[in-house]
């Protein structure tokens, strides 16, 4: 079993988790409701630990520190993603803005 770690996320790590779990207003048009906030979190903390390397189900704050600090089960060597898996990621996200 994994060790408990603490992470610190980035500012921008941050303010992409917080997006990710605001509210939307919208309308339903031929009976398909869009994502929860609760389902879009869950992917920006399953994202979040493919990044970091961490079990995103295993996430608990830290008392006394501010939102960006957590605890979390570490990946094992063997799922946390290599740099180049990490580069290809991020030229992917980037061809999605």
């Amino acid at each position: 079993m994994s060790e408990r770690v603490e992470f610190e996320m980035s500012e921008d790590q941050h303010r992409r988790l917080l997006a990710a779990c605001a509210p939307v207003p919208y309308m339903v048009f031929g009976g398909v409701e869009p994502r929860t906030p609760q389902q879009n979190a869950n992917d920006a903390w399953r994202a979040l630990g493919r990044e970091l390397g961490f079990d995103w189900e295993s996430v608990e704050p830290v008392p006394g520190k501010d939102s960006r600090h957590f605890t979390a089960l570490e990946l094992p060597e063997w799922m946390k993603p290599t740099p180049a898996a990490k580069t290809i990621a991020a030229a992917i996200e980037g061809e999605g803005k």
